[in-house]
């Protein structure tokens, strides 16, 4: 009985994700199921990256809250040229460098470190698509924001960002909305940042 117990409580860390499409469409990637991880879920990613569709291909993408790997991963998936996957959880960069390996995408960087950190040097790189989707109850949007707009975004960059519904977190004048749909408790969102 106590080792059913330990199956179990085996399997509720370890967890994965699917790439829905391109080309390594339906690919499973296994995650950890860190606190505060929580994998952008199918439904969500189906309607993002129907949004980016059109700007995907051949850009550089950061994803500045990587967590599972869900989104930048897709972008890889969907063409991108260069994915940044910034994560500060030790156990879950190590598991976005495995399945980095796993798919033998030499265009993926995994950086273990803290995002605002990573942001507060100067930019080495131009984004055009990035992704903000940080752990809940704080003000990381907003941080997050600050230092992108501060040399990290290319001229007409597209911003994805998910935060709860309730957050009265403020994003920069210079992001234009261009996308907002809710899913339950959470809000997403797509800006466009101009000059």
């Amino acid at each position: 009985m106590n080792q059913g117990k330990k199956q179990r409580s085996k399997k509720a860390t370890t967890g994965s994700i699917r790439i829905i499409a391109g080309k390594h469409r339906g690919r499973k990637l296994p995650v950890l199921m860190a606190e505060g991880l929580r994998p952008t879920t199918d439904r969500v990613k189906e309607t993002v990256f129907n949004w980016l569709m059109p700007y995907i291909h051949d850009v550089n993408c950061l994803d500045c809250f990587a967590g599972a790997g869900s989104l930048g991963f897709e972008a890889l998936s969907r063409g991108a040229a260069h994915i940044t996957l910034i994560e500060l959880n030790k156990a879950a960069a190590k598991q976005l460098q495995e399945n980095k390996e796993l798919l033998n995408a030499d265009n993926v960087i995994v950086t273990n470190t803290n995002s605002l950190d990573f942001l507060k040097s100067s930019a080495k790189k131009h984004y055009n698509i990035v992704f903000i989707d940080p752990p809940f109850r704080g003000d990381l949007v907003t941080q997050t924001a600050e230092l992108l707009n501060d040399g990290w975004l290319a001229n007409q960059a597209l911003i994805y960002v998910e935060m709860e519904v309730q957050s009265n977190q403020q994003l920069p004048n210079n992001w234009l909305l261009l996308k907002e749909k809710v899913a339950g408790q959470v809000a997403y969102r797509l800006f466009q940042y101009t000059y």
